[in-house]
């Protein structure tokens, strides 16, 4: 498995990462819980050190499924959480409500460190890897945020800060703030928006980027086809991406790299996300999986390293298919 330094902080994590949004439920249509704790621990056994989840995922759950699928095995783990969306306070401002309950975006540091405390006990735990702020909330200083997670560093309760959701103007914030070490943006072939903004700035102060939704809420996982239907809570059910049209492109898009993907005995998500370990400033790449065979495969990916005219007939192939899928 590929390993990749995480910033300034010395921390070495495997370039696959585990995110677990899907396994809290919420916005997923539900969790197999029993499958989401086994395809935790089939990732590890393959090779992924780093597991990335959140209070938000389900109001907890996420961060409770994750501590207990890794309990005797911590020390195999680079774990991740995050802060910044919170249930336990009005201040800041009001997010979104997940299951009637109102979330609001809040970086205080009276919230932060209740909020550690919070996800140690969930995830049965005494320190956060890599402790990275949510979503970002206009009503606090960085300065006071950054203060917080200094706190946090000194008592040893975090090993490294990073922050998710961003603009460049914050993330300079955060530099001027103290040592930032991770950056956690969405990023896939059809979201490509941080190659001009955040990625240069990123690669210039040696703040590693950990791309989430590398395979486009699944779209780009070569197994939802035109006729795929998605209902309850499902976010995708009404997502213009997913559309009946935009789903035939990426069909497309698929027949096209068969040939690179038969060249590496590989799926076509995996190689989706090899592509993706292979772009310029991009360090880590987040992929969910919600049952052991996803969790094999994703793990798989990064032992794939393509080959400059692999690469070439990918990016042919993106250019041909996938731009402008948003609209």
């Amino acid at each position: 498995m590929l390993t990749r330094e995480i910033g300034k902080s010395g921390i070495k994590a495997s370039a696959i990462g585990l995110g677990t949004w899907a396994i809290g439920g919420w916005m997923w249509g539900g969790t197999d819980e029993q499958a989401s704790t086994e395809a935790i621990r089939v990732s590890i056994d393959e090779g992924v050190s780093l597991i990335d989840t959140a209070p938000a995922y389900g109001l907890g759950r996420s961060e409770e499924i994750v501590g207990e699928a890794i309990a005797g095995r911590r020390d195999e783990v680079v774990l991740a959480t995050k802060c910044g969306l919170v249930w336990h306070t009005t201040k800041g401002n009001h997010f979104f409500d997940q299951d009637g309950q109102p979330v609001h975006r809040y970086l205080g540091k009276d919230s932060i460190v209740h909020e550690v405390e919070q996800s140690l006990r969930r995830l049965k735990t005494d320190y956060i890897d890599l402790y990275i702020t949510h979503w970002q909330d206009p009503t606090t200083p960085i300065d006071e945020t950054m203060e917080a997670m200094e706190l946090l560093k000194q008592q040893g309760k975090i090993r490294a800060v990073g922050a998710s959701n961003t603009s460049v103007e914050e993330v300079k914030a955060y530099l001027a703030a103290g040592q930032l070490d991770c950056l956690q943006e969405e990023y896939s072939m059809v979201h490509r928006d941080i190659e001009d903004s955040l990625l240069p700035l990123s690669r210039a102060n040696n703040v590693a980027m950990l791309s989430y939704s590398s395979l486009a809420l699944g779209l780009l996982s070569g197994k939802i086809d035109a006729d795929r239907k998605f209902e309850g809570d499902d976010q995708r059910k009404d997502n213009p991406r997913f559309s009946a049209e935009n789903r035939q492109k990426v069909m497309r898009f698929m027949d096209e790299i068969a040939p690179v993907c038969d060249a590496h005995n590989a799926s076509k998500a995996q190689i989706v996300i090899a592509w993706t370990l292979q772009q310029p400033g991009i360090t880590f790449s987040l992929c969910g999986a919600r049952n052991p065979r996803q969790a094999k495969e994703n793990a798989a990916a990064g032992k794939i390293e393509l080959k400059p005219n692999d690469l070439q007939q990918i990016d042919a192939a993106v250019s041909a298919h996938l731009v402008n899928l948003d609209g």
